[in-house]
């Protein structure tokens, strides 16, 4: 009797009978963006029938509107989603959530996460919150931009019903900060496998040569990975990155302009490229230390290559203790001129891991997962998600 009581209720508010799932956070879809969008894309795509997505979108990010995108709703919201109007735009999202009234919010990223102690008193449905990588550590920010994302942090971790965070060095720091157990659940880096067609003029290099791939940023230790491919002069370097968009870039490729064996690479985005470069390549090399886990190395890791990681929680945690690890500039030269682990084991390592954890069929599995245990409380969601084959995430 209940059960029908709660179907006719979500029947007359949604005109469905479905789970319906608002996403908040990101520019939106199709995705042209970062890895929010990437998730975003790869949530929607095949996910279960019994589940509707409603995603919010930047009008100003896309000339062409649409309505719907894999089966998902498009609202668009007239703001840009990054900059200076981020807040705004998901505290306007938010509100128009009010006017949807979905069953569950999922909200990617804190910024906006201000407007939560306010949104909890209107807002009937459940909240899930993907917390990032501890934005506020970041060491761009600085004085109150800093915190006011530490604030931002707490209410979407103080009022959120699930939290979930994309490393377990995030999770351990989520317990120790705030006493409330996160979810685990990382990005999947399969699609850069996908079959693409090759072109053999895009990389007609015959040298041996590792791979590098990021935003040219302080914190992703740059300057460390040049140095030591300085010092080894003999292995080759290909590192793609926005050299050109920063000072701190465009120094950096001035200073190191005259080794011979770097390669500095403006960003690709073509990913028939892409795909033939990582494929080429020898080895990867990644200097991230902060933000948790990282979609490029995720990315990295399926291609079953040798990987050179800054040594930090981050990292360790992401390939599970199981690859070379540097900490200075000596080390990652060293590590590169003499090799003490077997490259094929260590890749073959890498590979297993990522198949076992990485994938866009585990990653949206252990999302629908976390809707499933809210589910529980309304008899209904859990009649329509009972029959969801999902993979546990951690927590």
């Amino acid at each position: 009797m209940l059960s029908t009581l709660v179907k006719n209720k979500m029947k007359t508010r949604l005109n469905i009978n479905k789970l319906h799932v608002a996403i908040v956070g990101t520019v939106g879809l199709p995705a042209c963006y970062g890895g929010f969008e990437s998730l975003v894309d790869n949530l929607v795509d095949k996910c279960h029938h019994e589940i509707l997505y409603t995603v919010f979108s930047s009008s100003k990010a896309y000339p062409k509107k649409i309505k719907t995108y894999k089966g998902a709703n498009i609202c668009y919201v007239p703001l840009n989603a990054n900059g200076a109007q981020s807040i705004l735009y998901d505290i306007v999202s938010l509100l128009r959530v009010l006017i949807l009234r979905p069953d569950i919010t999922l909200i990617l990223g804190v910024s906006g996460c201000i407007f939560l102690p306010i949104f909890r008193l209107l807002y009937r449905g459940e909240i899930i919150t993907n917390i990032d990588g501890l934005e506020w550590k970041r060491e761009k920010w600085r004085g109150w931009t800093r915190l006011f994302l530490k604030f931002s942090e707490r209410c979407a971790v103080r009022f959120s019903n699930i939290v979930i965070a994309d490393n377990k060095a995030i999770t351990q720091y989520v317990a120790k900060e705030y006493n409330i157990d996160a979810l685990t659940i990382a990005y999947g880096g399969d699609h850069a496998l996908k079959e693409h067609n090759l072109d053999s003029s895009n990389c007609n290099d015959n040298r041996p040569y590792f791979l590098s791939i990021c935003r040219i940023e302080p914190e992703n230790n740059i300057d460390m990975i040049l140095e030591g491919f300085s010092m080894s002069p003999d292995h080759h370097l290909k590192f793609i990155g926005t050299w050109s968009r920063s000072e701190y870039g465009r120094n950096l490729k001035r200073a190191f302009s005259g080794c011979r064996n770097i390669e500095m690479i403006e960003p690709i985005y073509d990913i028939n490229v892409l795909y033939q470069i990582r494929t080429q390549s020898i080895g990867y090399v990644h200097g991230h230390s902060a933000r948790g886990t990282n979609p490029s190395l995720v990315e990295a890791m399926h291609f079953g290559k040798v990987i050179f990681a800054y040594d930090c929680n981050f990292n360790r945690f992401t390939t599970e203790n199981n690859c070379c690890y540097f900490s200075t500039a000596k080390d990652l030269a060293n590590n590169i001129a003499n090799p003490h682990v077997d490259s094929r084991v260590i890749g073959e390592k890498m590979k297993t891991i990522a198949m076992r954890r990485y994938t866009w069929n585990v990653v949206r599995g252990q999302y629908e997962s976390a809707y499933l245990q809210l589910c529980e409380k309304y008899p209904l969601w859990a009649t329509i998600m009972d029959s969801i084959s999902y993979c546990e995430p951690s927590s």
